[in-house]
């Protein structure tokens, strides 16, 4: 007796060879639309499906498949003695395998067009047989993705599909149609924090381990999200790990801080080492490498501008795991490629967060991004910042949200000088920036805190090393101490009313 296929497909790669096997194997093939056109034209004898159901396609073919002689064909259990009377008593054909891929929704779903063009990609026929047949795995075989064609092939060859296989196909369908279906609802729903949380991301690659080697890892994009480190491109060197892409993902949201300035970031364990801003692409550089120039030994670095010779010839200098930039040209792509490991990134795409997702055991957190930013400054002291130091201050407040709490960032208004951050408390964090500033530079610094200040100890440290200017957020119970202790010292102190915790 013929077993029966019933094959719909979008993506018709591989589909040839696949379908003439199964003809040699004795299948009956039943198809629809497009599909059946072109196994006809290929010279395969498929049956159309309307013969099957004895009703034609309808509504613009939103109908065609969704019929009892098809689910029922694919969801009688064989071994079920009122299934088989039931399924012989309509004439109802069993369907023993199911090829189908979805309508491509994930690609127009982040698109131009309509939200009424958009709905039209909304696949319902496909997933309803896919999800048919997987219930029925131990009966029938269900196929997603072309690269399964070649596993059933070959047991096949020599037998039938093996129950582990046809569980693990069916599990495929159903982590295929539940991103689908996520995808989906986050168009229509667009609810920031709806009941359940929608995720539909698909892999990239499996990557060589995780934070360290004993941990797997893979590397996966949004289907319905664009974002820098999506649609990135690799123009040379080895294949970026885990930890360089945390890595880039932190340096190109600081560099995406900076819009009108020529900017620059260098990042070392998801932490800024350096930044700098400049007025030509190499002085923009060598300002960063300046901020601290033995932390970037090994690290990332990432510029809003095309890469020219000189600037990339300045790069090769120091041994760097990844250059990032939005473009580069060929003369410096060459040189760059000189260093076989190292990996060259061009950024397509701005940075669109819009939440963060942070894993703990048995559940998650998912909050809105810190992609706001605060430039009304409150004086609160008696001595008034300059306009130098206003823009001094608003230059190191960008980047203190992307240090680690308790976060302090020291510098001269163009350069990141000192960076203090992932201290239990925010003296230690204050007196490291500090330190570290004062060892590379001599002339006016000022500092930038990502919280309060709890005590006036930090400003008190401030006047001893110096500092001409404080911007932080304010809101403490003892703010009084710390406006009392910077007028005390003459310092200008400017509140932001806006924290910037990162943990």
């Amino acid at each position: 007796m013929k077993k029966r296929v019933l094959i719909s497909v979008s993506d018709k790669s591989n589909l040839i060879e696949f379908a003439q096997f199964l003809e040699s194997k004795n299948f009956e093939i039943i198809s629809t639309g497009g599909t059946f056109k072109h196994l006809k034209e290929a010279g395969l004898n498929p049956i159309q499906i309307d013969e099957i159901t004895d009703f034609p396609e309808m509504l613009n073919g939103r109908v065609k498949t969704l019929h009892p002689k098809i689910h029922g064909g694919l969801l009688a259990l064989r071994e079920n003695e009122d299934h088989m009377k039931t399924v012989a008593v309509h004439k109802i054909g069993l369907i023993d395998m199911v090829i189908v891929n979805l309508y491509p929704f994930f690609e127009n779903a982040n698109s131009d067009i309509s939200l009424a063009d958009k709905i039209e990609f909304i696949d319902i026929g496909g997933p309803s047989m896919l999800r048919s047949g997987a219930k029925n795995f131990k009966d029938v075989v269900v196929l997603t993705d072309v690269k399964d064609y070649d596993l059933v092939k070959n047991e096949m060859e020599t037998g039938e599909v093996s129950f582990e296989t046809k569980k693990k196909l069916a599990g495929k369908v159903f982590n295929l149609t539940s991103a689908y279906d996520a995808a989906i609802s986050k168009m229509l729903l667009n609810e920031e924090f709806p009941d359940y949380l929608e995720a539909s991301y698909k892999k990239v690659s499996d990557l060589r381990y995780g934070e360290n080697p004993h941990q797997k890892a893979a590397y996966y994009v949004s289907n319905v999200e664009n974002g820098a480190m999506k649609d990135f491109e690799i123009l040379g060197g080895k294949e970026l790990s885990f930890n360089n892409l945390r890595d880039l993902d932190l340096c190109w949201k600081v560099v995406n801080e900076f819009k009108e300035e020529m900017v620059c970031c260098a990042v070392k364990h998801s932490t800024p080492c350096g930044v700098a801003v400049g007025n030509s692409e190499l002085e923009t550089f060598k300002k960063t490498f300046e901020c601290d120039p033995m932390s970037i030994f090994g690290g990332i670095v990432g510029m809003n501008f095309k890469v020219n010779v000189e600037t990339a010839t300045e790069l090769n200098k120091t041994f760097l795991e990844i250059v990032a930039a939005t473009d580069f040209d060929e003369e410096a792509l060459e040189i760059l490629k000189k260093k076989k490991n190292l990996r060259i990134i061009k950024i397509k795409n701005p940075v669109s967060d819009t939440q963060t997702w942070v894993k703990i055991d048995g559940g998650m957190l998912v909050q809105s991004s810190d992609n706001q930013f605060s430039e009304n400054l409150n004086c609160v002291t008696e001595k008034k910042p300059n306009e130098a130091q206003n823009q001094a201050l608003l230059f190191s407040q960008r980047i203190v949200k992307y240090v680690k709490s308790n976060a302090i960032v020291v510098s001269n208004g163009t350069q990141a000088l000192g960076i203090g951050g992932g201290q239990v408390n925010r003296i230690w964090a204050t007196e490291q920036a500090i330190s570290r500033a004062k060892e590379k530079f001599s002339g006016d610094l000022v500092l930038a805190s990502d919280a309060f200040f709890p005590f006036r100890d930090v400003v008190d440290f401030c006047a001893k090393e110096g500092i001409t200017a404080i911007i932080q957020p304010g809101g403490s119970m003892k703010d009084e101490e710390s406006i009392s202790a910077a007028n005390e010292n003459k310092i200008p102190m400017v509140f932001t009313g806006m924290r910037h915790f990162f943990h």
